[in-house]
C-alpha cells in the first residue's frame, strides 16, 4: 500500500531522492514520513511531514535532508544531499491514517566513504 522508490548507492558527499506514494485504499492521510534502519542499530526517525506541510527531522539529518509532500498524489519525498556513511540504512515511508500507521517495504541506501 506504500511503494517506495529511489534508493541506491552514492558517495560520500552526493545526493539522492526518495519517493513513496500511497496506493488508493489508504484514506484522510494524516503525516507521511521517513524513518530508517541501519545494520545492529535501532529504527530511528528521519523526517515527517504533516497534511499543512508542518515538518520534523531527526537530529542527524538536520540541514542536509528535506522532507515534502504532494497532497493531491498522496506521495511523499526525501532530498538527501551531503550525504555520509553513517547515512547507510534501510529507508522506512510510513503514512497515518486515522490511528492507523502503514509502511512500506524499505529501500535501501548505501553511501561509499
Amino acid at each position: 500500500q506504500l511503494q517506495a522508490s529511489g534508493g541506491g548507492l552514492v558517495q560520500a558527499g552526493g545526493s539522492l531522492r526518495l519517493s513513496c506514494a500511497a496506493s488508493g485504499t489508504i484514506f484522510s492521510i494524516s503525516l507521511m514520513g521517513w524513518h530508517r534502519q541501519a545494520p545492529g542499530k535501532q529504527r530511528e526517525l528521519v523526517a515527517v511531514i504533516t497534511s499543512g506541510g508542518t515538518t520534523n527531522y531527526g537530529d542527524s539529518v538536520k540541514g542536509r535532508f528535506s522532507i515534502s509532500r504532494d497532497n493531491a498524489k498522496d506521495t511523499v519525498y526525501l532530498q538527501m544531499a551531503s550525504l555520509e556513511p553513517d547515512d547507510t540504512a534501510v529507508y522506512y515511508c510510513n503514512a497515518l491514517s486515522g490511528l492507523k500507521t502503514y509502511w512500506g517495504q524499505g529501500t535501501q541506501v548505501t553511501v561509499s566513504s
